[in-house]
This record gives structure tokens, C-alpha cells and sequence, in this order.
């Protein structure tokens, strides 16, 4: 069964992290970066969340121009998965393609239609109001 950490970001820079499995991780299997998915699937709802990348097991990053699930070794000079230290320099690299699978952790996302402090506040707000109504009963 597939589980995957979420790392989602919006506009604002409000970055938080979702721990996804069963049903929920299931919405991510078999899309490719770029792909948007339904926000109930952190709890968001009413937002949409597009796929920007991830990293797999072993910490090699999901690279767009990749297809499918595959490892690749790629000559890179930049971009995700390399930075140079200087003019120049190229290495090989193994990167993973652009489709979610079984193989992928992460799954980084930006955020569209509103913010997640928006759409998760009113979640915490209840879970913080049940927390104060514990500490009046003792």
C-alpha cells in the first residue's frame, strides 16, 4: 500500500508537510509532475494541489523530462537533481521519472484556489477550542 509525505506550499510561503496513506495516497498513484489533485486528499478542502516534484526511497529526485517510474543516469549541468560548483562542470547522475509510484516518499506541491492557512485553520481552530474545554474541566 502506498504512503507518501506531502510537502505543500501556497503563495504566501506556507509551506507544511501531510503524512498520506490508504485511500488518499491513492489519488497520487499513476500522476505525473505538473498534474493537479483533489486538496481533500491533506484535508484541504477546496483546494487543488499541483505536482512539482518528489524524491523516491533512496533521495533521488523526480526530474520532469523523465518518463514514467524509471531510474535514469542523465549527463547533467544543472537543474533539479544537480548544482554545479562551477562553469562548466557536468556529472552523472541517477534521477527518477516524473510519474508517482510505489517507490516515491515525497511529494512536493504548490497549493492553488487560496491558502492553507485558510483552508487548515478552521480544522486546528476546533481541535485547539476541544484542547481549552479539557483545561476548564480539571
Amino acid at each position: 500500500m502506498a504512503e507518501f509525505m506531502v510537502v505543500a506550499g501556497d503563495e504566501t510561503g506556507d509551506t507544511r508537510q501531510f503524512d498520506v496513506d490508504g485511500q488518499d495516497a491513492n489519488r497520487f498513484l499513476g500522476r505525473e509532475i505538473g498534474d493537479e489533485v483533489d486538496g481533500t486528499a491533506i484535508g484541504a478542502d477546496g483546494l487543488t494541489l499541483e505536482l512539482t516534484g518528489g524524491s523516491d526511497t533512496a533521495g533521488r529526485p523526480m526530474r520532469e523530462n523523465v518518463p514514467g517510474t524509471s531510474l535514469k543516469e542523465l549527463l547533467l549541468d544543472g537543474g533539479v537533481g544537480y548544482t554545479p560548483a562551477r562553469d562548466g562542470e557536468r556529472k552523472r547522475v541517477t534521477v527518477r521519472g516524473r510519474e508517482v509510484s510505489e517507490e516515491t516518499v515525497q511529494i512536493n506541491a504548490r497549493v492553488g484556489g487560496g491558502t492553507l492557512a485558510d483552508a487548515l485553520d478552521d480544522e486546528e481552530s476546533e481541535g485547539d477550542a476541544d484542547a481549552d474545554a479539557d483545561d476548564d474541566d480539571e
